[in-house]
This record gives structure tokens, sequence and C-alpha cells, in this order.
């Protein structure tokens, strides 16, 4: 599913709300979502799952088509947990 398609699905079980309206919440949330992971904070919705950041060091990699040795610099990663509702949910055998 794509955001697109995310928001026209809410707007279609809330037709009390305009469709641009409800893009604008979804736009709205995820900017929340973005900004709190970009000052390292984590963010949780529970019975969905956790978002937070972890650091990947510095270290050396290679190049797949030479062989040759690159650096490569630390970087921060989203990293996303699954809640406890999500993981029973998926897992479901019913």
């Amino acid at each position: 599913m794509i955001k697109s398609e995310l928001v026209q699905t809410i707007a279609n079980r809330n037709p009390h709300l305009y469709q641009r309206d409800v893009e604008l919440i979804v736009n709205a949330i995820f900017d929340e979502i973005t900004e709190a992971l970009c000052e390292s904070n984590r963010v949780e919705l529970r019975g969905f799952g956790a978002f937070s950041v972890k650091n990947r060091p510095p270290r050396t990699g290679r190049n797949p088509r030479t062989g040759e040795a690159v650096e490569v610099s630390e970087k921060w990663v989203p990293f996303f947990k699954p809640g406890k509702e999500l993981r029973e949910r998926l897992n479901d055998e019913d």
C-alpha cells in the first residue's frame, strides 16, 4: 500500500471527511514521526509498533564490481519493531 492508497482508504471509511483533509492528516502524522526520529526520539504506536533510530558505525566495505575496499561512513538508520498485537495478527493461524 502506498500513501495515496492509505489516504483513499481512510477517506472511503470516513465519508464525512474530505479527501484533502485526510491527506493533510496523514501527512501531519508522517511529518511528526519523521521529526521525532530526526531528534533521536522513539515513536511508539501501541499495538502497532515502535520506530527508533540506530547508529551504524563506520566500516570498511567492498565494491562488488572491483573488489576494492571502500570506506563507508557512520550513519543513522530508522528501525521498526512490531508490537505484540501486530505480530499476533500476522501469525494468526485461524
